[in-house]
């Protein structure tokens, strides 16, 4: 929808435009390039309307139940695992059929919130595209991989089952994902099979 697409933001009236198709949309957070800091939407309204700033808000109230400091932090030093990309990941998350987009500019970037998209985007993947995602995202150093894994199938539908300290995930054949314990007292991708359709 949305790749080579020219893209402008309206503020005043809470659309992103892509090519001739406008969505409406919510402000996540910035990204400042000078002070290499994050500043979440709800502190950085300025003079938005409520409207366009709830996603946002919905974020720092998950963030209090949980107790996750970043969520509820207005403003904080960007790192690998605590940016813009990340943060709005989580945001979109806690919401039903969002994306997200970075509009970058001069001074760094606005993250925006949009919906009104394609059902298709937020369609089922197969096995082979689940772990496609698994391989790619859990090669960062800061993504907790049995969260991450247990996130992609409950976000997916897909139902699982443990087997000791194995994942089972039931797609149109299994696949079976075994963690390990590390030293540095974290679990993490141990192998991951999956079965054969012929079988």
């Amino acid at each position: 929808m949305v790749k080579d697409q020219y893209w402008s933001v309206d503020f005043p009236n809470g659309v992103i435009s892509f090519g001739d198709q406008t969505c409406p949309i919510q402000l996540i957070g910035s990204e400042s390039d000078p002070c290499d800091s994050w500043l979440w939407g709800w502190k950085n309204a300025n003079g938005l309307p409520d409207e366009e700033i709830q996603l946002a808000g919905r974020t720092r109230a998950a963030g209090k139940r949980w107790g996750l400091k970043p969520l509820t932090k207005a403003r904080f030093a960007l790192s690998d695992a605590f940016n813009g990309h990340n943060l709005s990941v989580v945001a979109c998350s806690l919401a039903d059929r969002y994306c997200y987009y970075r509009c970058s500019h001069s001074g760094g970037a606005v993250f925006v919130a949009f919906s009104g998209v394609s059902d298709s985007v937020f369609s089922p993947v197969d096995a082979q595209k689940f772990l496609q995602i698994v391989m790619q995202c859990t090669q960062e150093p800061d993504v907790d991989h049995k969260a991450f894994v247990e996130g992609m199938l409950a976000w997916n539908s897909t139902p699982c089952e443990w087997d000791g300290q194995t994942l089972i995930a039931h797609f149109q054949q299994d696949v079976r994902i075994a963690f390990e314990q590390t030293a540095s007292d974290s679990v993490r991708i141990q192998s991951i099979e999956a079965d054969s359709l012929d079988e």
